[in-house]
Formats: structure tokens, sequence, C-alpha cells
């Protein structure tokens, strides 16, 4: 048997990739995070699966589930949300595995800054402007941020920031950022990318903690930092130019 560890994708369900449905299809145990994760991916679980909602478990009580399936020689489907390599507290888990000896699998899958570039239509690295994207966050009550990995650090870079978990400290992260993008710079907050509920805010660092202010938004929501989810004027790649000579397209230049 087999833990298949699953990104399950930012919420839609058919944002999950082709894989992680067919394993889940294939499991007769399904192990999802209740809170996280669209009943609809329930209903390719085969009749007859046993189907637990890990949210209110501890890692031991999740790792009994596990034991108890690989006794009995069952396949378990493993859901989180979003894509595993990121905060998904499958670390731990793996490592217990590796500890009792029990097989498993990772499938990746669809990260919520993806979605929420596709939900404002953005390249989020503009030739010019930004060519790298920070994946980050703010320290929590789940996990403290080193102090090496300081949004002053990253701000200082001028790349496109995508913050996680850090809704509930939005004029914190306004205050450490400005001095270092200005004012003006463009923000975007997309609550929930990809859901039926999805709400999207958009401004710019002086502007947008007003704006989450009265939304009323506290969790499942992604900050989006940097020029280049506004500009309109920026450079074009020069991979698609007649003159770029590639492997595949040789160019017409001397």
């Amino acid at each position: 048997m087999t833990i298949h560890f699953i990104g399950a994708g930012p919420g839609a369900p058919d944002l999950i990739t082709l894989r992680g449905r067919d394993l889940i299809a294939s499991c007769p145990v399904c192990l999802y995070a209740g809170s996280l994760i669209p009943k609809a991916m329930l209903d390719w679980c085969p009749p007859g699966a046993r189907i637990v909602d890990t949210a209110p478990l501890d890692l031991d009580a999740i790792l009994a589930e596990m034991q108890a399936a690989h006794e009995a020689g069952q396949d378990v489907a493993r859901l989180h949300s979003g894509d595993l390599s990121i905060w998904s507290a499958t670390g731990e888990q793996m490592r217990r595995l590796d500890a009792l000896a029990i097989p498993y699998s990772v499938t990746p899958g669809v990260p919520a800054f993806a979605a929420a570039a596709a939900t404002l239509k953005r390249e989020l690295t503009l030739p010019g402007l930004a060519q790298s994207l920070v994946l980050t966050r703010t320290s929590g009550r789940a996990s403290a941020m080193p102090e090496r990995e300081r949004l002053a650090t990253f701000a200082a870079s001028g790349a496109t920031l995508a913050i996680h978990l850090s809704i509930h400290v939005a004029e914190q992260v306004v205050a450490e950022l400005s001095p270092f993008y200005g004012e003006t710079c463009p923000v975007a907050i997309v609550f929930r990318a990809s859901w039926p509920d999805e709400r999207v805010l958009r401004g710019t660092l002086s502007t947008i903690a007003a704006q989450v202010r009265e939304s009323g938004l506290e969790r499942t929501a992604l900050i989006l930092v940097g020029p280049a989810l506004a500009a309109e004027d920026f450079g074009e790649s020069a991979l698609y130019s007649t003159g770029y000579d590639r492997r595949f397209r040789p160019g017409g230049g001397v």
C-alpha cells in the first residue's frame, strides 16, 4: 500500500491534476483537510471508501489512520490544499512515515499564488520590472518566521511578493513594505482564489489596509505586492522577437 499525498489545488475542483483525481478514485481511504478541500472532490472516492476529515485531528491521530490503512493493505489519498511544497504540514507526516517504513508518494497541485494571478489576469514577472517572485508569510501561531526572512529583506529586492497567511496583519505588512516600494505601489488581495465566493481587492500600499478593514476579510486570502501588478508600460521579452536565435527557431540575424 501507499500513502498518496495529493496537492488538491487552490479550490476549484477542476484545478486538481488528472493524477490527483485518479489517485483519489483508486484509494479505499481518503484523509482530507475539511476546512480547505471542496467537498465535490470527495465524489471521486470509490464506493464504500473510508473518508476522514482531518481538520479536528492532531498529528498522532492522523498517523494512526495511516498506520491502520497500512496494516489493512489499503492505499490512502491524503488531500492537502494548494501545492504540497509550501506550508502544507506534510514534512512532519512524511518524516514519521519514513520512521515507520510506510511508503508514500507526492503529487503536486496548483498553488494559490498561480490561481490568484490567473484571477487577476496578470503575469507576475515582467521584463524590466520584476523577474523574481517571492513566496513568503508573516509569523503566526503555527510557525514563527526566522529572523533573516523578514518582509523588509525581501522587499529590498523589488521583486513581486506573494504574502500568504497574513491578511489579519495587513496594516503591519503595509508598514513594513512602504519604505521600499512606495505608497503608490500596486497591491491586490485575492480571497479564496478559484472558489465560488472568491473576492478581489485592488489598491496601493496607501489604500489597501482600509479596504481590508472594510471588507472584514480575516483568512484564506493572498496578498500580492509589486509594480508588475498594474504595469502597462514594460518591455517585451526577446523570446519571441524576430531576431532572437533559439534552438527551435533560428534567428534571421548575422
